[in-house]
């Protein structure tokens, strides 16, 4: 093991990974000493090592942690078996190893005024050769270290974007799941996070929004959407300077993913105009935020205080003559004949999602026939913020296609 070279090794592998060199030293250090552990010393031993990155000295130390009977049990001579084993099952200190551990008594003629739990360091004998065992020992930890400190920098750089969105190339998939590359790590789309209907192509590069970033070694650490409802409403803070400043509010929102969208918006000025600032000129900013989500159906109505006008806006695109507000947030809403199956829209999505926007539970009727009950004309909600309902598409599959070669 040449440790001449070590010092020019951690600066690079700190430039390679994103890592800091400290890190990266420590890592070096920690193998170094299992490194010498295994080849000189006992295996129950805690060695520490120090590298010296301006001369390439290497020194070892003998750590000891100062230790009394409340700390460490010694072995019990005097109890059964039976005893033994109860005493055991409860007492959860570690036994005492004489290689492990120094007595309080003992540490006190090396240091008076050592304090219990303390760790106290031996000076070792400095070795830099190290057999071919311990070179791999080393290299493990090694290995083993730089990949903790690479999750915590990645951790540590994508945990202020979680909720945010951030953009990535479709990498592969696998088992349903979608694996993203988003530079220094890899991101995962799980089916459910998917738009239904939506194409995915190896190479593609999309905007997700990132749902959760997981602070786990063997699962998917960063968790991204394309279905999640606060990714539309992301998306129009990205096109909508109104909304990102603050002067347009998201009220509330309701979303069947890859489908329709409803949204209303307020505006906290009186000269602003909350949908035409959604809309933009010539639709330009809805269109930007429809294209991103493959065409999905996007309805910009006006938030308003007084229930019966908001349940009313809520069935933008069709118009409504009247709107009856009942007990039990209950609202029935009278549109025009014409109007009805537009009010009801395919599959009865348009009153789904109106439902879902304010809160209540929906009766369209035809303002000919108010006593007749419309099929598909009824819906019950749970009286739960809209932004919070999420719809999935049940029995859906992610469609996917590979990028041609």
């Amino acid at each position: 093991m040449d440790l001449k070279t070590l010092a020019s090794a951690v600066h690079q592998i700190s430039e390679e990974r994103g890592i800091e060199s400290k890190e990266v030293l420590i890592g070096i250090e920690e193998a170094i000493a299992a490194a010498y552990k295994k080849q000189y010393r006992e295996r129950s031993e805690i060695v520490k090592s120090k590298f010296d990155l301006k001369t390439g000295g290497l020194k070892f130390w003998q750590i000891k942690p100062v230790v009394d009977e409340t700390t460490v049990k010694f072995d019990e001579t005097e109890q059964t078996e039976g005893e033994t084993a109860a005493l055991s099952a409860e007492d959860e200190r570690p036994r005492y190893n004489p290689s492990r551990h120094i007595i309080f008594e003992e540490a006190k003629k090396i240091k008076p005024d050592v304090a219990l739990d303390e760790e106290l360091e031996f000076p070792l004998e400095e070795h830099q050769d190290f057999g071919r065992i311990a070179a791999q020992t080393a290299k493990q930890v090694i290995l083993q270290k730089l990949k903790e400190s690479e999750r915590e920098a990645v951790q540590s750089e994508f945990q202020n974007k979680e909720g945010e969105i951030i953009s990535g190339v479709i990498q592969r998939f696998d088992r349903g799941n979608i694996y993203i590359d988003l530079g220094r790590t890899l991101g995962v789309m799980f089916p459910n996070e998917c738009i239904p209907g939506e194409h995915y192509r190896i190479g593609e590069r999309l905007r997700f929004y990132v749902v959760a970033v997981q602070d786990e070694a063997r699962s998917p650490g960063i968790v991204l959407s394309r279905s999640h409802p606060q990714f539309v409403v992301k998306l129009f803070e990205l096109e909508v300077p109104e909304v990102a400043e603050g002067v347009v509010e998201i009220k509330a929102m309701a979303r069947e993913p890859g489908h329709r969208t409803k949204i209303s918006v307020y505006s906290k000025e009186e000269k602003v105009d909350p949908v035409g600032s959604m809309v933009g000129q010539r639709g330009t900013r809805v269109m930007a935020v429809t294209n991103e989500l493959g065409n999905e159906k996007i309805d910009i109505i006006e938030w308003a205080e007084e229930p019966d006008k908001f349940v009313a806006n809520a069935f933008s695109p069709a118009k409504v003559i009247s709107v009856e507000i009942l007990p039990r947030r209950e609202a029935r809403v009278f549109v025009a004949e014409d109007q009805l199956s537009l009010a009801l829209g395919k599959g009865g999505e348009n009153v789904r999602l109106a439902a879902k926007l304010t809160g209540f539970k929906i009766d369209v009727r035809s303002q000919s026939r108010p006593e007749e009950i419309q099929q598909g004309g009824v819906v019950e909600i749970e009286n739960a913020p809209a932004e919070n309902v999420t719809k999935e598409a049940p029995g859906e599959e992610i469609k996917k296609t590979e990028k041609p070669e």
